[in-house]
């Protein structure tokens, strides 16, 4: 059978003479400034039969914002875990602010922020009494700072907790997360329930944190949002990173959609065989095709002719997370690899 693990639960970051005021990070220890943040090193994690993740190496930078995707089951949350000490590795090792995440967790923790993906029951609290019991634990947050961020996403802080929709319970969850401006924000599936506009209000609320100088790590399953705000992005697949890699590169090789209409009809064999070209369709005066990497020579080839209208799809996560999965599916499936 599997090992059997019970989380310790989460109160938010707890006190400590090492977490920096609100708009200081990494003061108190200057070798923190030029290390990375978050460092994992073959890090495993094993369930007996089930699977959890095998092998983790990354490094996130001070001030990045790092995407974490993947779809369900992939183990962003088991490696959210282990960088909180929540679960204990069976392989590798974390550190972050160049300490380990174990033996000087307490130490850590003060340091960050934290939005589980599943907000725990918390009784029948009322949510103003809940954050602010959190402020405390933490060693003080202005209370106006929780109102100015409860307003912002739209939450009642009168309303009790238990009684919240998932939506509103992720409001509480952020406001908990934001409030202490910690020096690095760990944030689990954070728009999960939020409606249109508070995941807007949310990147907004991420951009700024980076402008302040803090460290986000937001795993989520959502490529659209991530793709806004995120400096890089890591895919993890069964357990495996596939590829850390900044968002402009990982965008730069994302296929493009293209559809090109002419005042006329253009000849099929001008658009064959052009670098980067496939899934071409020449129907009379339209042209339509996907194209890996740049535009120039199908521009080029273009331009001989009259374009009456051009589109071009902007590349997207979507379709570069799709196109990781299916080169790995058909790595394993091929004998000779």
């Amino acid at each position: 059978m599997g090992e059997v693990v019970r989380e310790r639960p989460w109160h938010g970051p707890g006190p400590g003479a090492e977490a920096g005021e609100y708009s200081q990070f990494g003061q108190e220890n200057g070798n923190d400034l030029m290390s990375a943040v978050v460092r994992t090193s073959g890090l495993g994690k094993s369930y007996g039969r089930f699977r959890g993740i095998s092998d983790v190496t990354m490094e996130i930078e001070r001030g990045e914002v790092f995407g974490f995707l993947g779809p369900n089951g992939a183990g962003k949350t088991t490696t959210i875990r282990l960088l909180l000490d929540l679960l204990r590795p069976t392989a590798g090792q974390a550190t972050i602010f160049g300490l380990d995440v174990h033996r000087d967790g307490v130490a850590v923790r003060s340091r960050i922020g934290y939005l589980p993906g599943e907000l725990p029951d918390v009784g029948r609290e009322r949510a103003r009494n809940l954050l602010e019991f959190f402020a405390q634990v933490h060693g003080g947050v202005p209370h106006q700072r929780i109102t100015d961020l409860a307003e912002r996403v739209g939450l009642d802080l009168d309303r009790k907790v238990r009684g919240l929709s998932k939506g509103n319970r992720q409001k509480v969850g952020l406001v908990q997360a934001f409030m202490y401006a910690p020096e690095l924000l760990i944030l689990d599936e954070p728009t999960s329930g939020l409606d249109p506009l508070v995941q807007q209000t949310f990147l907004a609320m991420v951009r700024e944190a980076r402008e302040a100088g803090q460290t986000v790590f937001m795993s989520s399953h959502v490529l659209d949002e991530v793709q806004q705000v995120a400096d890089r992005v890591g895919i993890i697949k069964d357990g495996r990173l596939v590829t850390v890699e900044p968002v402009a590169q990982l965008l730069h090789h994302t296929p493009r959609r293209v559809h090109i209409r002419f005042d006329g009809p253009v000849p099929t064999a001008a658009f064959t065989g052009l670098a980067g070209v496939r899934e071409l369709s020449v129907e009379g005066s339209v042209v339509r095709c996907v194209v890996d990497g740049p535009l120039d020579e199908l521009v080029r080839t273009a331009a001989r002719f009259t374009v009456v209208d051009l589109l071009s799809t902007e590349p997207d996560l979507e379709e570069m997370f799709l196109r990781h999965y299916s080169e790995e599916s058909d790595h394993a499936a091929d004998p000779a690899t």
